[in-house]
């Protein structure tokens, strides 16, 4: 895979995790929200909803050839973040401070980022 095609997946993964964990910021805070937290409004389906479009960033994973570890890591998170929706209010605050998305995006970039180095 070339340098570019690399890169081209990086940059995904940021999109969709700043989409879904960052896109907006609350005025006068630091803090950020995303689709991921509006769906996570939704009992069961937005949680799930969510889950699913976190699935994204594991697939980029998956064609980088990321190690299962890796890989398993990340789909913890999501599933981590799904069981915290599932409970009332603690989840909707879990969606806004948890950030799986950029948390896997993150994981992800350093895992290129190591095996470049080496």
């Amino acid at each position: 895979m070339t340098d570019k095609e690399i890169e081209q997946r990086l940059r995904r993964s940021r999109q969709l995790a700043t989409l879904l964990d960052g896109a907006w910021g609350i005025p006068h805070t630091p803090w950020r929200f995303g689709i991921d937290a509006l769906l996570g409004l939704l009992p069961v389906a937005g949680d799930l909803l969510s889950a699913l479009l976190g699935l994204g960033i594991v697939w980029q994973a998956r064609k980088l050839d990321a190690p299962t570890t890796l890989q398993v890591k990340m789909l913890g998170n999501i599933g981590l973040d799904f069981l915290l929706g599932s409970v009332p209010v603690i989840g909707d605050i879990a969606d806004v401070a948890f950030r799986k998305n950029i948390r896997n995006a993150k994981l992800l970039e350093d895992w290129v980022a190591a095996a470049g180095t080496q």
